[in-house]
């Protein structure tokens, strides 16, 4: 009996260290929700379905499964929310304790002194920057001037089907099979015909099937499936 229990943990244990590298790649709803985890969305099990609106629960998030219509989704998203792994760099004018570097944590939130924990995540730059000049005015400075801007995105994920699977750094104006590239291209199994991202917008987590030309933002899980032969 013991030994059958360690012959399975040992069956298990690839597959959960490899995860880390992107591999695992037959289990997709595994590698995505790991993924979404590091982001600070809750990492619990991602259900794809055929129906454009199946959806399932996560607390205060949902995710939905929906076709990629060839519209322009990325470009339809609006001005750019900030969320975890965003770098910032916020500038107080004639406060140099006060302008400094700041990564959004898993919580959403940057840590800016005086006034301590402040929301990032959901907001624009503009939004931020009214937001800590509203509140160090409050009682700290004198009509402050506050500007927030962006050092480095939040890097992208991408699994599946690839060499080199896992986080990497967004780079402006890439698209899926810039990330294939990145990643170290193709593996033998590959299918080339269509690629799963999943995009969190809004507490609300979207899974699209794309073409390779698909135009990226940060955050986005990328997953390659396996080709049927």
């Amino acid at each position: 009996m013991r030994f059958g229990v360690i012959i399975f943990l040992l069956r298990l244990a690839p597959c959960g260290a490899a995860l880390a590298l992107g591999a695992c790649a037959h289990d997709p709803d595994t590698v995505v929700s790991a993924a979404l985890g590091t982001t600070g969305q809750p990492a619990e099990t991602v259900v794809y379905a055929d129906a454009p609106t199946a959806e399932v629960a996560w607390g205060t998030a949902t995710v939905h499964t929906a076709a990629y219509d060839g519209a322009g989704v990325a470009d339809a998203d609006g001005a750019y929310r900030l969320d975890t792994g965003d770098k910032l760099r916020v500038f107080v004018y004639g406060q140099p304790n006060l302008s400094r570097a700041y990564t959004v944590d898993h919580e959403g939130m940057i840590s800016v002194p005086l006034i301590n924990g402040v929301r990032a995540r959901g907001r624009t730059t503009r939004d931020l920057e009214q937001v800590i000049a509203h509140r160090l005015g409050r009682e700290f400075v004198r009509d402050p001037q506050v500007t927030v801007d962006i050092l480095e995105n939040r890097p992208f994920f991408i699994y599946g089907e690839v060499r080199n699977g896992g986080q990497y750094p967004f780079v402006s104006g890439m698209t899926v099979e810039t990330a294939v590239a990145i990643a170290g291209g193709y593996t033998e199994r590959a299918s080339l015909r269509s690629y799963r991202i999943t995009r969190r917008r809004d507490g609300f987590s979207s899974q699209i099937d794309v073409p390779g030309d698909f135009p990226m933002r940060p955050g986005d899980v990328v997953y390659i499936n396996e080709r049927f032969f």
